[in-house]
C-alpha cells in the first residue's frame, strides 16, 4: 500500500475536499467529505503533513490534527493560488491539488495557529468591531429618516444622541413616526451596553497580559490595539524581522520591479484590516502628538515624524508610523524587551565601539 506523507485539505462550510500525495508528490487519492466526516477520516488517518488554507474553521481542524499526531501547516490563500492547475477551473478538487502542491514547497512561508484562548479573546474584539458598524448604520439610517421629514440633525453621531429624546416632542414629525426614534434609543442603550462589555472584555485581557503592558509604552498603542496584537501573534518569533511583520499587516509597498530598477505602488493592503486600521489609528494620534510639541522637546521619532511629514504630506506619512510601530512591537515581543525611547543611543555606542 503506498504510503501517504502529504494531505492538500480545501475547507468550507459543509463540504470538505482532499487530496493526499505519496513521498514523490505524485496523488494518490482525492476524497469529499462531510464536516462531520472528515472529522472521523482525520483520526484514523497515519500521522502526515497536512496543509490548509487559513480561513474559518482553520485554526480549530489545526488543533484537531496535531492532537492526533499529524503536522498540520497552514498557509495564506494569495501563497496556494499560483499552484492551481487550471485558473480557468476553480473547484474544489483543484484547490485541495494546489493546497498539497504548495505545502510540498521548500520555500512555503506558514501561518503561526493561534490557541483557543487567543481565538477566544480575538471573538470579542470583532464582536467589538460589529457591534460598533452596527451602531454606525443605526444612526446613518435613522438620521437618513428624520431627513425625509426636513430635520437635518448633521454629521456627528453624539449630536444626534443627544438630540434623539427631545425629538419625541417634535411637532414637524408624524405621530406614526415618532416609535422608531424610540425604537432607536433601545437599540442603541443596548448596543452601548454591548460595546461596554467588550471593552471591558478586551482591557482585562490587556492589563493581564505582560506583553501587551509593554507595548502600550509605544506612542499611539493604546489597549485594544494591544490586545488584538497580542491575540492575534501567535509567535512573535516566527517572523525574521519587523520588516517581515509589517509586511504581514499589509504596511509596506507593493512592488513592481524588474531590471535593476525599483518600483514602488501604494502599500499592500494584506493580513488583518482590523488590525491595520488600529495601527493606522494609533499612528494619526502619534503624529497630531508630534506635531503640537514644541520642537525643541521632540523626542528623536517625533523629530523623524514632523520632517516625513514635511516631506511626503499626511497620509503616507500615518502609514510610515503604523509601519514603523509594527516593526518596534516585533522588536518587543520577539526578544522580550522593554519599550526603550532612547535605545538608538545605545547601538550608536555599540557600533562606534566596534568600529573603534
Amino acid at each position: 500500500m503506498t504510503e501517504i506523507t502529504t494531505v492538500g485539505v480545501d475547507l468550507a462550510k459543509e463540504v470538505i475536499v482532499v487530496c493526499g500525495a505519496d513521498a514523490h508528490g505524485r496523488v494518490v487519492f482525492r476524497k469529499q467529505l462531510s464536516f462531520a466526516g472528515f472529522a472521523a477520516w482525520a483520526a484514523n488517518l497515519p500521522p502526515c503533513v497536512v496543509g490548509m488554507e487559513a480561513c474559518s474553521s482553520a485554526h480549530h481542524w489545526a488543533r484537531y490534527l496535531a492532537q492526533r499526531g499529524h503536522d498540520a501547516r497552514l498557509m495564506a490563500a494569495e501563497f496556494v493560488a499560483p499552484f492551481r492547475m487550471s485558473r480557468g477551473a476553480k473547484n474544489d478538487r483543484n484547490d485541495a491539488e494546489a493546497i498539497m502542491v504548495a505545502l510540498r514547497q521548500p520555500t512555503m512561508r506558514f501561518v503561526a495557529i493561534k490557541c483557543v484562548d487567543q481565538q477566544a479573546m480575538l471573538s470579542w474584539h470583532r464582536a467589538r468591531s460589529g457591534f460598533m458598524e452596527e451602531r454606525k448604520s443605526l444612526l446613518n439610517r435613522t438620521r437618513g429618516l428624520l431627513s425625509e421629514f426636513g430635520i437635518w440633525i448633521g454629521r456627528s453621531s453624539a449630536v444626534l444622541v443627544r438630540k434623539l429624546p427631545e425629538l419625541m416632542d417634535e411637532p414637524a414629525l408624524p405621530d406614526l413616526f415618532k416609535p422608531i426614534l424610540l425604537h432607536t434609543l433601545e437599540h442603541l442603550r443596548q448596543l452601548d451596553q454591548r460595546i461596554d462589555e467588550c471593552d471591558a472584555r478586551i482591557g482585562t485581557h490587556a492589563r493581564d497580559s505582560e506583553a501587551a503592558q509593554r507595548i502600550q509604552k509605544i506612542s499611539g498603542v493604546g489597549v485594544i490595539t494591544a490586545s488584538a496584537l497580542v491575540a492575534s501573534i501567535a509567535s512573535p518569533s516566527d517572523f525574521r524581522n519587523g520588516r517581515q511583520m509589517a509586511a504581514w499587516s499589509g504596511l509596506v509597498p507593493r512592488q513592481s520591479s524588474s531590471g535593476g530598477k525599483t518600483r514602488l505602488g501604494t502599500i499592500t493592503k494584506r493580513g488583518d484590516s482590523y488590525l491595520r486600521g488600529l495601527l493606522r489609528l494609533g499612528a494619526r494620534s502619534t503624529l497630531q502628538v508630534a506635531l503640537k510639541r514644541e520642537p525643541q522637546k521632540r523626542s528623536r521619532l517625533e523629530q523623524w515624524i514632523v520632517a516625513l511629514r514635511g516631506r511626503v504630506g499626511y497620509h503616507k506619512t500615518v502609514v510610515a508610523i503604523a509601519n514603523k510601530h509594527m516593526r518596534m512591537i516585533w522588536a518587543i515581543l520577539a526578544k522580550g524587551e522593554a519599550y526603550d525611547p532612547d535605545a538608538w543611543r545605545r547601538y550608536q555606542q555599540q557600533k562606534a565601539d566596534v568600529s573603534a
